[in-house]
């Protein structure tokens, strides 16, 4: 199965903690089984765009959002919804446009225009990194506490914020590695065909970070903690590297 192609890459690369959802690893790994999931007419556009850039892949390119992150483009790895309701309201949430949500929007419809191959390529990288985010729940988190950032816990005994370890701790520490992981969620993936909402998508994000014990109340995230969130650690990261791949099915079409 193609899941393993990039293992090696996966489990070898790791980023600075809150840089980006789900880490350098998650977002490979999201690229990889989204990439699995292509039906043939997508992959080979996907592949033709791709090859605009020498060796690109989409697993290779599935952090390059975070590496060319800048203050202009940091608005549009998240949304925060107000504590309490988990209904995207563009007008209250998305000032200018300039949000988690919107961006998905923005790219696939670039995608599926008839603009330049290289702003459809630059679209493709975003919306490949961007559904990603979308399905941290830390990434549809609270002004607040700026997702997680500022809250302070004692992880894996040191000390770190929540948005962190869900960032990388809670795949990095999992057992079997991410061979593993990797098979897990490929098992978890929905076989059903998705719409491209990425409103819904944040209210579901927004719904578990909302969820009794997400913010652990004793501050500490630890095996324990790790345990009871296992679950749905794999179920989002199955979801996002299914609902990537339906997007991508949708809306990049051969030339």
């Amino acid at each position: 199965m193609r899941f393993f192609t990039h293992l090696a890459v996966l489990s070898g690369l790791a980023a600075p903690l809150s840089a980006s959802a789900w880490g350098a690893d998650g977002h490979r790994l999201i690229a990889e089984l989204a990439e699995s999931q292509l039906s043939p007419a997508a992959a080979a556009e996907v592949g033709r765009l791709l090859s605009l850039e020498p060796g690109a892949t989409m697993v290779s390119v599935s952090t390059w959002a975070d590496e060319k992150r800048s203050g202009v483009t940091a608005p549009l790895h998240y949304v925060n919804l107000p504590e309490g309701d988990c209904t995207y309201r563009r007008e209250r949430d998305c000032a200018g446009g300039r949000c988690l949500v919107e961006a998905i929007v923005t790219k696939v419809q670039v995608l599926k225009s008839a603009a330049p191959d290289t702003e459809r390529l630059l679209a493709m990288k975003y919306l490949i990194h961007f559904v990603g985010d979308i399905h941290q729940p830390l990434h549809v988190g609270l002004a607040s506490d700026k997702g997680g950032n500022q809250f302070q816990v004692r992880a894996f005994g040191r000390g770190s914020n929540l948005h962190a370890v869900w960032d990388g701790d809670l795949i990095r520490r999992r057992a079997g590695g991410m061979s593993q992981l990797l098979q897990e969620a490929s098992a978890a993936a929905p076989r059903t065909h998705d719409t491209v909402d990425p409103a819904r998508w944040a209210r579901e994000s927004c719904i578990v970070r909302s969820a009794a014990g997400f913010y652990p109340l004793d501050r500490t995230t630890g095996p324990s903690y790790a345990a009871r969130w296992d679950g749905t650690l794999v179920a989002q990261i199955a979801l996002a590297g299914r609902r990537l791949a339906e997007a991508l099915n949708s809306v990049v079409k051969p030339r």
